[in-house]
């Protein structure tokens, strides 16, 4: 393969197409000897294959940290998209790797990188990473950022019920009536039969009322006979506590990022369990 060695090339631009090279498959596999040897000898960390993946992309999604950081040294663009506009970032996010991530956002990956597809939030939440996902908010990741097909990162964490991730994005201010296709979280929690995961958005404001574009509640999602069913239909009936209609009130006054401060709402103000 004619190109893929040169002096200096590895310092460039990201490079011509090509097929998997030998660097590709060392960063894949974690073989920092060999990954060593081909940078020692010139090897450009830029090239892309035909979907544009680079080897940052392959060792990013592996969680292969000690590649990551070979690259990195050796000039690999730490921004670079593959065919499907995803960054190393992202898929450092969707391996679930913390210090993979840590790696990436010291040598400047952007956290919210201008992009129509899945954000390295989204790929966290996908994942389930709440290491990830506490991460990503610390350094302002963008908790609206929408994709056309997953919505916001809230609407992938309820849709794969990681309850852990959803209570970092409420907590840190998420928009818990955010809509796709007017389809919101509480939409998704209703899909998925999670009783717990419809309380912690109702707690958060979530609007029970909430139609999506087929006119539907979340309700209409339910068994009649399901605890998910039982618990909208106690929300339905009841009138709304006082930490709700705090919620509620505050993100009225000061907006989403206003609900991070009652995300310690004294429990003396937490409505009673039924």
């Amino acid at each position: 393969m004619e190109g893929w060695l040169g002096s200096g090339s590895r310092l460039g631009e990201i490079g011509f197409w090509a097929d998997r090279t030998p660097v590709h498959e060392a960063a894949r596999r974690g073989e920092i000897l060999q990954l060593q040897q081909l940078i020692a000898n010139g090897a450009c960390v830029n090239l892309v294959t035909y979907d544009s993946i680079t080897p940052l992309h392959e060792a990013s999604l592996r969680g292969q940290t000690q590649c990551v950081k070979l690259l990195l040294a050796a000039g690999a663009q730490v921004d670079a998209r593959n065919i499907d506009g995803s960054t190393p970032l992202c898929d450092a996010c969707a391996s679930g790797s913390i210090e993979c991530v840590k790696v990436l956002l010291s040598h400047g990956a952007k956290v919210n990188p201008p992009l129509y597809t899945a954000s390295p939030l989204h790929e966290a939440c996908m994942n389930g990473s709440p290491e990830c996902v506490r991460l990503l908010i610390d350094v302002g990741a963008n908790l609206e950022a929408h994709d056309c097909h997953f919505g916001t990162p809230l609407h992938v964490a309820c849709a794969r019920e990681h309850l852990d991730c959803v209570k970092l994005l409420l907590n840190a201010g998420a928009n818990v009536n955010a809509a796709k296709l007017h389809e919101t979280a509480l939409h998704h929690a209703a899909k998925v039969k999670n009783a717990d995961l419809v309380e912690m958005l109702v707690e958060f404001g979530g609007n029970i009322y909430a139609r999506d574009n087929r006119g539907k509640k979340p309700s209409d999602y339910t068994c009649r006979s399901s605890q998910t069913a039982k618990c909208l239909e106690y929300y339905e009936k009841m009138p709304l506590s006082l930490s709700q209609l705090c919620r509620v009130s505050l993100r009225k006054a000061t907006g989403q990022q206003g609900l991070a401060k009652i995300a310690n709402f004294p429990r003396s103000c937490q409505r009673e369990q039924r």
